[in-house]
């Protein structure tokens, strides 16, 4: 959170661009008309504003206060200054949203976290994640980072309820020498 906290205003301008096109689509493929979505970690708004944009109704937490402003300043609603290990959602949203946020959570919390995202979607809700791909747990820049590969994700979630729908890895969209595990989980 400090890291965020200093370079919020950086990060936004990185990010805010960056075209998730077929990341959306994936998503959307599993999704209703109208469908409510929890945007975790937020960021930029650049996911929640394309959702809002799209005609679903979301709403958006991260735990940095200026990400929380900035939402605010490009007219966002329903936004919620939050960590994801503190919701307490009970069958509320369709499919939730966490695009490279889960990743700055210790390993060993990302099992009860998942559990709260199931208890937060409706029955056959769906959910968005991507972790940086690989083995590694630790400090980067001042930021703590869980990577993960296919066989580690899975491990995790099948100490949950959830089923995995569709994992994939693609390069870095900010072309930096980095993959990214992307995975669709359904709740059962």
């Amino acid at each position: 959170m400090n890291y965020y906290n200093s370079h919020a205003k950086e990060y936004i301008n990185n990010t805010k661009d960056v075209n998730m096109k077929e990341y959306y689509e994936m998503f959307e493929s599993y999704l209703k008309p109208n469908s409510k979505i929890l945007d975790v970690g937020f960021g930029s708004g650049r996911d929640s504003i394309y959702f809002v944009n799209k005609g679903y109704e979301i709403v958006s937490i991260d735990p940095i206060k200026e990400f929380c402003d900035n939402a605010r300043s490009i007219e966002l609603d329903n936004i919620i200054q939050m960590s994801i290990e503190d919701i307490d959602y009970n069958n509320e949203f369709d499919a939730i949203w966490a695009c490279a946020s889960l990743l700055h959570l210790k390993s060993n919390k990302l099992v009860d976290v998942f559990n709260k995202c199931y208890k937060a979607l409706k029955d056959n809700g769906v959910m968005y994640v991507s972790f940086k791909y690989g083995d590694f747990e630790g400090i980067i820049d001042d930021r703590h980072f869980t990577y993960l590969t296919e066989e580690k994700f899975t491990n995790i979630i099948n100490q949950t309820n959830f089923k995995i729908e569709k994992l994939w890895i693609n390069n870095d969209k900010l072309n930096r020498d980095v993959k990214w595990l992307n995975v669709i989980i359904n709740k059962i």
